[in-house]
């Protein structure tokens, strides 16, 4: 990381930083273009390693790279404050961002599948104890990115 003084490597202020944000964006490399979607996320932290759980349809070009191409980036940013100025090139702003690589799969086992559901909808809602129909469960794609590197850094 170019400045090292905003790196940020507090496990708690990284982990308190991506359990407020709702909005991941990944990033793919599509045959020498980069595909960025946003999604909402769920993730867990086990020992260090990060995974992070998302969903969407089992079609498209996410879905298609996801078993093409595994290797991500990933980034999450929030806590901005424009920090204004007399002169415009003084403008500044407060930030705070997660920046990483990984892989992604599309989860094909049923009980992760319930549980990367489950860690999404408790981060989103509050409430990870949901039920879901079998229609529902065969309908809908659900992401894991097992995380390969992270940092953070804070203006």
């Amino acid at each position: 990381m170019r400045r090292s003084d905003r790196e940020i490597t507090d496990v708690k202020s990284i982990e308190a930083f991506i359990a407020k944000e709702q909005i991941m964006r990944v990033a793919f490399y599509d045959n020498g273009e980069i595909y960025i979607v946003p999604v909402n996320y769920g993730y867990i932290n086990e020992s260090g390693q990060y995974v992070f759980y998302f969903h969407g349809a089992k079609a498209g070009r996410k879905y298609e790279l996801s078993k093409e191409s595994p290797n991500i980036g990933f980034e999450i940013d929030g806590n901005y404050e424009l920090l204004e100025a007399d002169i415009a090139c003084d403008f500044s702003a407060k930030f705070q961002s997660v920046v990483g690589t990984g892989n992604i799969s599309v989860v094909e086992d049923r009980d992760e599948k319930i549980r990367g559901l489950n860690i999404l909808m408790q981060h989103a809602s509050g409430n990870g104890e949901w039920q879901y129909s079998e229609e529902m469960l065969n309908a809908v794609a659900v992401y894991r990115v097992d995380v390969d590197k992270i940092s953070c850094k804070a203006k």
